[in-house]
């Protein structure tokens, strides 16, 4: 209860010591001849517990970092281009996602749309058509 408390993990807290009792397990010679052997293994399950936390933050502070250094603001062209697509009909604006950005061949959109090819390649289509005329109107503002 205590480590759970410390943790405020239930799984993390069992492990712990879990692990404290194989360390006590394989040393028990030794610390079956301790005044409290179970304070032994408190205090191994506490250390254990710091330790996880410990690395843990060193952990997230390494990705955050990495994550500052690489992730960059979009470009303008991406910002215009998702105004864009938020102007689109749903299904024009799920068919030329699926088919340019993830690569979908048509006819795996419409199986997954449940919809006919041509059905598809009209909404490619149209959806093309507008985002060209959007592109071209944010440009020439």
């Amino acid at each position: 209860m205590q480590l759970f408390a410390y943790t405020n993990d239930l799984g993390q807290a069992q492990d712990v010591v879990q692990e404290a009792f194989c360390r006590a397990l394989a040393r028990w010679n030794k610390i079956s001849k301790y005044e409290d052997p179970v304070a032994w293994v408190r205090r191994v399950a506490w250390n254990l517990a710091t330790n996880k936390f410990r690395r843990a933050q060193v952990a997230m502070a390494f990705l955050r970092k990495q994550r500052e250094e690489r992730v960059e603001g979009p470009s303008p062209d991406r910002v215009a281009l998702a105004a864009a697509l938020a102007t689109l009909p749903e299904n024009h604006r799920r068919a030329v996602i699926l088919h340019h950005l993830a690569d979908l061949p048509i006819a795996e959109i419409a199986a997954q749309e449940n919809v006919a090819e041509g059905t598809v390649k009209s909404w490619l289509s149209r959806g093309r058509t507008a985002l060209a005329t959007q592109l071209k109107e944010k440009r020439n503002v």
